[in-house]
């Protein structure tokens, strides 16, 4: 199945590197280019892309408010949407975060890692590194800013033990493997307990299933290292 990706950013160049490098893959095709986040939105809802690969920063409506707006809108649901970014601007990839963004990218990455970023996500994984969104998480993702996919602690018990156990060690940023690997499980049945919890609580993909996890409190950030 082709990937069909949607490129949001008002650098002309760079839009037509990211074309070519999306356009040479046999798995993916580029549907369509906007210059702002209104336009992304209304080509959005033209062409129905797989994933989104969305700029912060753009004239007019800039990326995050195109990424709640997209997410926000059940006719879109089925599109997912890729920041790119530097983690210097880790308030702002939260709040992407938080409005539904399914991952974040640098723009200095290797064409390797952001073509398997936009396999990744179209997939419905999340794409967040512990490592890189460690900080992201510990400075911004627990606060008690509202937001659309916010989940308070009662609306946990709809899942089961093993689905919170799971949705956890998910937040920790533990792959399904490494999961199955944790609770003696089958990756498949890791899966499943991840999808079960996402349809419990509303969330779009696993990246809204770790805000989520963060914010309801079933997992707590450890404190960052002195500086």
């Amino acid at each position: 199945m082709t990937i069909r990706v949607l490129l949001a950013d008002d650098q002309a160049l760079l839009r037509a590197t990211f074309r070519i490098l999306i356009d040479s893959c046999e798995d993916m095709e580029v549907a369509a280019e906007a210059t702002d986040g209104r336009e992304a939105l209304d080509l959005t809802s033209v062409h129905h892309p797989d994933v989104v690969l969305m700029d912060i920063r753009m004239p007019g409506m800039d990326g995050l408010a195109a990424t709640a707006a997209l997410c926000a809108d059940p006719d879109l649901s089925a599109t997912r949407v890729l920041i790119l970014t530097t983690f210097e601007t880790d308030k702002y990839v939260a709040q992407a975060l938080r409005a539904g963004a399914s991952g974040f990218l640098g723009k200095d990455v290797t064409a390797d890692v952001l073509l398997d970023g936009i396999r990744t996500v179209a997939a419905g994984e999340s794409l967040l590194s512990p490592v890189a969104t460690r900080s992201l998480i510990t400075r911004f993702l627990t606060t008690p800013e509202a937001g659309p996919h916010l989940a308070p602690p009662e609306r946990l018990a709809a899942l089961t033990a093993r689905e919170r156990e799971v949705m956890a060690l998910a937040a920790e940023g533990k792959s399904n493997a490494e999961i199955a690997d944790v609770l003696f499980l089958s990756p498949l049945t890791v899966r499943t307990h991840v999808q079960r919890a996402m349809t419990k609580l509303d969330a779009r993909d696993r990246a809204q299933l770790v805000v989520i996890a963060y914010q309801s409190g079933l997992v707590r950030p450890s404190p960052l290292p002195p500086s």
